[in-house]
Order: structure tokens, then C-alpha cells, then sequence
């Protein structure tokens, strides 16, 4: 198929803050090898750059140097020639943030978040900033072969060829929306198989490479929509793609033809950041109810095991958090719910608790779901009995994070964030041979 160019997203905030306040990755380290085996073996036999942003999950310079160690080995093990590196770490220490916040620097939160002020920052155990296509861009003028690149928004990474090929930035950054989760925007849904694209002009043709799967009009316009507030917006550092105008069309059996999209560009940049910090140690327990006096009176029930756990510890100064998820009752969607049944047939508890330390995150959890087995609940005779615990024992779970920055902060350009570094690997090679 004779592409110029392999591309791949390697990161997100899905998972939740914990990996980014502990800067740990959460897809495994074999899954992650694997992958860049993969494209840096077809990437060098094809003589063309290979671009990942977001390194391992969450972009972090961890990341992105634990992404630049497996090229090292994969190239060390297939014995590949000398190829150029641009490492690009997009971390900003918590402390700059403080001092810009200090020098009056506002930092403006998004979706309905307050602006920051310190003590958000002083939560903050790591923060990242999200960047555009610029480094990347940066980094092939220099020659790079491959580019890992910390956090980056998931289109810039796809546009930042694009651009630098002299195409527009509407259907550069277009293009990179369409094809940022590779199949995800086909059907039937097969995990991440790879796609194609093609640009030509203002139209991108995007192709399933599975024979089994098909990009049409509404899987990709589908995807095109997904994960934003806004449907037909598509944020960067230094604009926004508009994509209400968007046209989608079935070219062959597994390509959709999409055109229409148009980049509304910014007079200032605004960086996004993600911050996330620790927030305490957590445990949790299950239980089960089935019994129907008790599913009619959960909240009740709930109310007498909190109403227990403050007459506990309401002279300890003891600091704890406890959280009773109801699936079978508005386990998801919790008060937002607008269909919530009154009378479930069931309901499964996952009791959560946070706390300073773990003795007392075991503490507070195990009164919390005892309590909720021996409930004294209006007119129920029964004693005890009716919750079914899945285990007596108390589940260890990782610490709790919270996210702390989704904001955005003015900066005269994209690159006063990050920094790029430039090495040859396999070089020692090089210099044996000549």
C-alpha cells in the first residue's frame, strides 16, 4: 500500500488520574513492546518516519522514555541501521505552574471547572500539557525517523505531516480525527486493527486494512462525533476544527470519502493541562442484595451505615471519604439517572472507601458494608441477614487520585512546553561498519 507515513495514539486520559498522578502505565509492558516491534520493523524496511504521541498512556516523561528504551532494544535486536530519535517530553513540573499562576498567569478551567487557584496546584502531584502539531512538525524538519512524543492532542500527531506536506490545516487536522483510534471507526468492531488514508486535497478517503471490517459513512461520522461536548468540535492548541459542514460518502466496499471539515483558528494559544494528584488510600468490598425490603430501603440502609461510621469516628479527627455505587440502581449514572427504577429486582454495592492511610481505609470499609448486613430498617423484624457479602475480606485497591487540572493557560507558542532531544540510534553500528 505503499504509505508515507505510520501513525499511532498510544495514550489518554480514560483510565481515570491515577496514572498520571503515580506515572505509571497502565497497558501492559509486552502489549506495548509488541506494537512498537511491529511498526519500527515496517516503518525501516519502508524508509518512512514513524510517529507515536502520547507515550505509554499518559505522555508522561516517564512515558516517553520508557517508549524511547523499547526502540532500543527492538533496534538492538534486529541488528537495524542507524536511524534519527526525536524524543518530545511535553511534562510541565507543578512548580512552573505555580510560578506562572503567581506572575498572574489565569488558569482557566474547562466544562464547567473553576479557574485554578493554588491550592488546586498544591493537590497536584503531576501535570501534563497537551500539544499540538507543531513539535511534530519540528521534528521532521530535523530528519527525525522516529518521533515518541509526550501528551498530544489525539488529531495533531496525524496533521503534523500532513501540514508539513503543504496541505490545509482543515483536512490535516480533519484527517487526524478520523483516523486517531485506527478501527475504531470501522465495523463490526475488531479492537485496533489498522486503517488507511489517503488525502487528496480537501477530501480524505479513510480504508479498513482488515478484510473483514469497513469503514462506511456511519461508523466513521459516528466516531467523527464521539467523546466531545460539542459533536462537531474538535479542539487544539491554537484553534478548533469545526465539522458541522462534514459530508460522508461510501466510496468502495470498505472506504468512506469524508470532506467538508473546516479548522477555525485561534489568535491566542491555549494550551490544555491534566494534572491529577493522590488523594488517599482505597478499599472496597461487595455486597449483594436481593432481599426486597431492603432493595425498597437501600438508601436507608446506606444512611444507617454512615449514620454508624460518624458516631465512630466523629471524635477521632479521623479524615475518610465512603462511596456506596448501586448497580441495578443508579450504579452509573448515579444522581444524573433520569430513568431510575424504584424497585430493582437487585442491587450489587461496591463500597468504596478513601482515607490518610490504609489502616483506616480498612476500617472505615469493613463498618461500612457490616453495617449495611445488620441495618435496622422501619418496619423490618429481621435482625440481620440480608445482604449477601461476596467475601468477609476487605479488597486491597490501588491508591485513589483525582483529577485536579483540565484547563487551559495562554502561551506565546506550543513549544514553551515542551522539548525536544535528538539521538541516532544503533550509532555505535554505524562507526563498526565504517
Amino acid at each position: 500500500m505503499e504509505p508515507d507515513f505510520i501513525i499511532a495514539d498510544a495514550g489518554s486520559s480514560d483510565m481515570g488520574p491515577r496514572p498520571l498522578g503515580a506515572d505509571l502505565h497502565v497497558s501492559l509492558a509486552n502489549w506495548q513492546y509488541q506494537d512498537l516491534e511491529a511498526m519500527l520493523l515496517q516503518a525501516r524496511r519502508l524508509k518512512i518516519p514513524m510517529i507515536i504521541g502520547s507515550a505509554s498512556d499518559t505522555g508522561t516523561d516517564r512515558g516517553v522514555n520508557q517508549f524511547v528504551e523499547i526502540i532500543e532494544k527492538v533496534a538492538d535486536k534486529h541488528n537495524l541501521s542507524p536511524f534519527k530519535l526525536a524524543a518530545i517530553r511535553s511534562e510541565v513540573p507543578v512548580e512552573r505552574l505555580k510560578t506562572m499562576l503567581g506572575d498572574g498567569s489565569p488558569l482557566e478551567g474547562l466544562n464547567g471547572r473553576d479557574d485554578a487557584e493554588m491550592e488546586v496546584l498544591n493537590r497536584t502531584d503531576r501535570a501534563v500539557a497537551v500539544i499540538n502539531a507543531e513539535p511534530y512538525r519540528e521534528a521532521l524538519r530535523q530528519g527525525a525517523d522516529v518521533i515518541i512524543a509526550g501528551r498530544s492532542s489525539d488529531c495533531a500527531l496525524f496533521a503534523a505531516p500532513l501540514l508539513e506536506a503543504g496541505h490545509s490545516p482543515d483536512i490535516s487536522y480533519y484527517t487526524g480525527k478520523l483516523m486517531e483510534c485506527a478501527s475504531f471507526c470501522a465495523t463490526p468492531y475488531m479492537a485496533k486493527e489498522s486503517i488507511m488514508g489517503l488525502v487528496e486535497d480537501e477530501v480524505v478517503y479513510v480504508s479498513a486494512i482488515h478484510e473483514g471490517q469497513r469503514c462506511t459513512p456511519a461508523s466513521v461520522a459516528g466516531h467523527a462525533m464521539y467523546e466531545r461536548v460539542d459533536p462537531y468540535r474538535e479542539y487544539v492548541a491554537g484553534g478548533y476544527l469545526d465539522m458541522s459542514g462534514c459530508l460522508y460518502e461510501q466510496w468502495d466496499e470498505r472506504t468512506t470519502r469524508a470532506s467538508g471539515a473546516r479548522f477555525v483558528a485561534s489568535p491566542k494559544i491555549n494550551i490544555k493541562l491534566e494534572g491529577a494528584g493522590k488523594i488517599g488510600e482505597r478499599r472496597i468490598a461487595l455486597v449483594g442484595i436481593r432481599d426486597p425490603e431492603t432493595t425498597i430501603r437501600i438508601d436507608q440502609a446506606i444512611e444507617w451505615s454512615r449514620a454508624k461510621l460518624a458516631e465512630r469516628f466523629e471524635n477521632s479527627g479521623a479524615n475518610y471519604e465512603v462511596f456506596f455505587h448501586k448497580y441495578g440502581q443508579n450504579g452509573v449514572m448515579s444522581e444524573l439517572e433520569p430513568f431510575a427504577p424504584e424497585t430493582p429486582h437487585e442491587i450489587g454495592i461496591a463500597v468504596e472507601s478513601i482515607a490518610d492511610n490504609s489502616e483506616l481505609a480498612t476500617e472505615v470499609c469493613a463498618l461500612a458494608v457490616r453495617n449495611i448486613f445488620y441495618a435496622r430498617l422501619p418496619g423490618v423484624k429481621g435482625t440481620a441477614g440480608a445482604a449477601a457479602l461476596m467475601s468477609d475480606e476487605i479488597l486491597v485497591a490501588e491508591p485513589g487520585y483525582e483529577w485536579t487540572l483540565n484547563h487551559v493557560i495562554e502561551i506565546s507558542s506550543v513549544m514553551d512546553f515542551c522539548k525536544i532531544e535528538y539521538s541516532i540510534i544503533n550509532e555505535t553500528k554505524q562507526q563498526k561498519v565504517a
